[in-house]
C-alpha cells in the first residue's frame, strides 16, 4: 500500500538489459543451435520489451507478430478455464471429473475415490503421461487422430496404479481429459472454450489452436533438434494439453494478465491457479493449477511452464513479488528453459554449447535392447523407447528427446550437453544406464521391460 508523500518501490533485480538479450538470442541462433528465438519481457513497471532472431515464415525474419506452437503452455490456459469456471460457480474443484461428462461414462478409481478436477489440474490422478492406445496413423502428426471415443475407450479400461492425489505423475493424459471435460461441461469445442474463457477478454488475438489464413502465414516453420522442417501438430480431445499456436506479443498480455490482478476481470481466476496445491518430490518444486512452482536461488518463487511439439520448444515464466515475466519462443526442438530461468534470475546459468560429437547408425534390433525404465529417483525414472531404429529418451516430468549413437552402448542428446552410457551384463544384457551431465554422473538400474509410448509426447514441464 501506498501512502501520502511515499515513494513507489523499485522491484529489486530488474530484468537483464537489451544488450544482453539480444547477445543471448543471437548466439544461440549463429551457433545453429535454434533456427530462430523470440523473446518478450515485462519489467516492474509494467513496460514490455520484445526480442526476435532467425528465420519466421516464408524466410522472413522473425517478430513480436510471429506464431509458434506452444505445447504443454496450453495446460496454463486449461488451468485458468478451471479456475475461471470454479469462480463462476460451473464446477467445483473436488467435483469427480465424470460428472462433466456424458452418462455411463467410466472413469478409472480407487478406493472409493473418484478422480477430481483438482487431481487432473495437479498431475496427481494416478493416469499416466499418455494413453496407452495412442497409436497414430500418422507418427509425424501423433495426437491428430486420437479423438474423444478413443479417450473414454482408453479410461474405461485403465486401472490405477496408486491411491489418487498420492504422487505428482506429469500427465498430458491428465489436462488433456481436463480440457475435454470442461469443454463438455460448456457444450463447446476445447476451441470455442479457451477463446470465449480467455483469449477474448484478455484481447488474445494472435492465439489459436485453428488458425485463420491470416495467422497461418505468421506461423514460423518448425524444426527438429536437427534443424530439418517438420510438421506442425494437432491435437483432438487431448487439445487442452497443448493444441495452442501463440506469438509473443499475445503471450505478453497473458503474462501481464497473471503478475497483475486488476489488469482483467479474470485476474482472480489467474491468481487462483497459482496457489500451491502439491508439494512434489523435488523440494523446490510444488504444482498450482498446472502451473509450476519453482523456488529460485533467490529464494522468489517463480510461476513457470514449458511447452514442445515436434518442432517448437517454449517457456514461460513470471515473478509474483517482482512483477517481471518473461516469454521464449523457439522454431526448433532445442530447449530454451535455461534462457527463461537466466533472465528471470541471472544466478540460474544459460547452458553451454553441446560438444560436436559424431554419430553412428546401428539396426532396430540393435538398439530395442535400451527399451526399458532406468529410475534415478522413486519419482524420476528415465524411459527409453524404439521408434523404428530411433531411440528415445523421456525423464519424468519431461519432453521426450531423441538420443543419438556415439558408439555400441554410448548415446547422446543434441537439445542438450548430455549423454546415456548404458552397461551390460557377462550375456549382454542391458542393466542399467549412467547419466553424465554438468560433470556428474548418476547410475539408474534398468527395471522395464519398456513402454507402449511409441510417438513423441511433449511439455516441461513437458510436451505437448
Amino acid at each position: 500500500m501506498l501512502v501520502a508523500g511515499a515513494t513507489p518501490v523499485v522491484a529489486q533485480r530488474p530484468l537483464p538489459p537489451d544488450s544482453l538479450v539480444r547477445a543471448i538470442t543471437r548466439q544461440r541462433v549463429d551457433e545453429r543451435r535454434n533456427v530462430g528465438i523470440a523473446v518478450g519481457l515485462i519489467d516492474a513497471d509494467g513496460r514490455t520489451r520484445s526480442f526476435a532472431y532467425g528465420r519466421g515464415a516464408g524466410d522472413a525474419p522473425l517478430d513480436e507478430h510471429s506464431l509458434f506452437e506452444i505445447g504443454s503452455i496450453t495446460k496454463t490456459f486449461t488451468g485458468a478455464i478451471l479456475a475461471d469456471m470454479v469462480a463462476k460457480g460451473s464446477v467445483r474443484l473436488d467435483q469427480p471429473v465424470g460428472e462433466l461428462l456424458p452418462a455411463g461414462t467410466v472413469i478409472p478409481s480407487r478406493g472409493g475415490r473418484q478422480i477430481t478436477l483438482a487431481d487432473l489440474a495437479t498431475h496427481t490422478s494416478g493416469l499416466p503421461r499418455l494413453p496407452g492406445n495412442l497409436e497414430p496413423r500418422d507418427q509425424a502428426n501423433p495426437y491428430a487422430d486420437y479423438d474423444g471415443k478413443r479417450l473414454l475407450d482408453f479410461l474405461a479400461r485403465y486401472q490405477l496404479p496408486r491411491d489418487i492425489g498420492a504422487q505428482y505423475e506429469y500427465s498430458n493424459l491428465g489436462v488433456g481429459l481436463l480440457g475435454y471435460a470442461l469443454a463438455a461441461k460448456a457444450g463447446m469445442t476445447y476451441e470455442q472454450l479457451v477463446t470465449d474463457r480467455i483469449l477474448r477478454p484478455l484481447g488474445m488475438r494472435e492465439t489459436a489452436s485453428l488458425l485463420s489464413p491470416e495467422l497461418r502465414r505468421r506461423l514460423a516453420p518448425g524444426h527438429g533438434p536437427d534443424g530439418l522442417p517438420v510438421r506442425n501438430w494437432e491435437l483432438d480431445a487431448l487439445a487442452g494439453a497443448g493444441s495452442l499456436r501463440s506469438s509473443v506479443h499475445d503471450m505478453l498480455r497473458y503474462v501481464a494478465a497473471n503478475i497483475d490482478p486488476r489488469a482483467s476481470q479474470l485476474g482472480p481466476a489467474l491468481v487462483a491457479t497459482h496457489a500451491k496445491r502439491f508439494q512434489t518430490a523435488q523440494p523446490n518444486v510444488s504444482i498450482g493449477l498446472t502451473w509450476n512452482r519453482v523456488v529460485a536461488p533467490s529464494g522468489d518463487t517463480l510461476l513457470i511452464h514449458n511447452g514442445g511439439t515436434a518442432g517448437y520448444l517454449t517457456f514461460v515464466g513470471f515473478d509474483p513479488r517482482r512483477r517481471v515475466g518473461v516469454v521464449v519462443l523457439s522454431n526448433s526442438a532445442v530447449s530454451v528453459d535455461d534462457i527463461g530461468l537466466h533472465l528471470l534470475d541471472q544466478r540460474i546459468p544459460l547452458t553451454k554449447a553441446p560438444a560436436v560429437r559424431k554419430e553412428i547408425a546401428l539396426s532396430a534390433d540393435a538398439l530395442q535392447r535400451f527399451v526399458g525404465e532406468y529410475p534415478l529417483a522413486p519419482n524420476f525414472v528415465i524411459t527409453i523407447t524404439r521408434t523404428g531404429d530411433k531411440l528415445f529418451a523421456q525423464a519424468t516430468g519431461q519432453p521426450q528427446f531423441a538420443l543419438f549413437a556415439e558408439a555400441e552402448a554410448k548415446f547422446f542428446f543434441k537439445v542438450v550437453d548430455a549423454q546415456l552410457e548404458f552397461e551390460t551384463d557377462a550375456t549382454g544384457n542391458v542393466t542399467a544406464v549412467v547419466l553424465v551431465q554438468n560433470g556428474a554422473r548418476q547410475r539408474a538400474p534398468k527395471r522395464g521391460t519398456g513402454s507402449t509410448m511409441r510417438v513423441p509426447g511433449a511439455g516441461g514441464s513437458g510436451n505437448p
